[in-house]
């Protein structure tokens, strides 16, 4: 039965009526994750590379207090141009938001939520939320993103380019295996750092090709409902440069000691220092490692799909 309480676009309600494969993006990554001359047109090229594999993209989204899976081309325009200004929902934003009317864009959790509910299977976005490090002087932080919270407890399979290399990595590894979630390294044996191929960190299962994925979840989904992590790294020509990388992220982590920012803010404050800092080098790289996510996770629904 329907939910009617999520506006479902109508491509997207008549691929998932037909049986035919939808991948879900967010809507995060255009209004707080990329600059305001540059996102409309990556919402394009990512629909276009969703579409060429033969599935239907859904970018999710909550507009005057309707979630919505899938959205027109004024929509997408709305959320590119407000952009920050739009709030930026997690999972336990969506009730007040929805109640009280309001406008946001989605996370990762917020998105893997709203995906399920409209029957989506398949998620692609850049980079998972994880362990924040400890502040400065602490010993332990209880600052852990909503993401895994909702992975542990959504079937869901999110293809991403691991987690930005600001997060407590291994950390993030042990909530995800205490939580039940499997992490699946794509092509390769180590989990990667978003704008870096690796971490450093072995996932603890490889696959090759989009049938060992598909067969992989499929199993999972007989016997759990959490969702899985696919770990797909940057191409090889757009990864950044380590040596600058590990510059500007000691930079960035200087500049949240001194600015104190801290949960949500953090994001924004260390990809706002990248962008500028690198000369736009870590925007070019964070839409082509989003571009080959959303590529391959077309691909994994097909075959999902069969």
């Amino acid at each position: 039965m329907p939910d009617m309480a999520l506006s479902i676009a109508p491509d997207v309600a008549d691929a998932l009526d037909a049986g035919r494969p939808v991948v879900a993006l967010e809507s995060t990554l255009l209004a707080h994750g990329l600059p305001s001359d540059r996102n409309r047109a990556l919402a394009q090229r990512l629909g276009e590379a969703i579409r060429a594999e033969g599935t239907v993209p859904a970018t999710i989204a909550v507009l005057d207090g309707t979630p919505r899976a899938g959205l027109s081309a004024d929509e997408l325009d709305r959320v590119c141009a407000e952009g920050p200004t739009l709030s930026k929902l997690s999972a336990r934003d969506l009730g007040p938001a929805i109640a009280l009317g309001r406008s946001g864009a989605t996370t990762v959790a917020a998105t893997s939520v709203l995906a399920h509910r409209a029957g989506i299977g398949v998620f692609a976005t850049g980079g998972l939320g994880g362990v924040h490090l400890p502040a400065l002087g602490d010993a332990t932080t209880w600052d852990v993103s909503a993401d895994l919270g909702v992975l542990a407890a959504t079937p869901i399979l999110v293809v991403c380019s691991g987690v930005k290399s600001v997060l407590d990595i291994a950390a993030t590894l042990e909530v995800l295996e205490t939580r039940s979630v499997p992490v699946l390294g794509y092509r390769t044996d180590d989990f990667p750092a978003f704008y870096l191929r690796s971490s450093g960190h072995p996932v603890p299962w490889r696959v090759d090709d989009p049938h060992g994925v598909a067969a992989t979840v499929r199993s999972h989904r007989e016997h759990a409902t959490s969702g899985v992590v696919l770990a797909n790294p940057v191409p090889p020509e757009h990864e950044m440069d380590r040596a600058l990388h590990d510059r500007l992220l000691a930079e960035g982590l200087e500049r949240l000691r001194d600015t104190g920012a801290s949960g949500s803010e953090v994001t924004p404050v260390l990809l706002e220092h990248f962008h500028t800092a690198s000369g736009g080098a870590s925007v070019a790289t964070n839409e082509a490692l989003v571009l080959a996510n959303a590529t391959l996770a077309a691909e994994v629904a097909v075959t999902l799909s069969e």
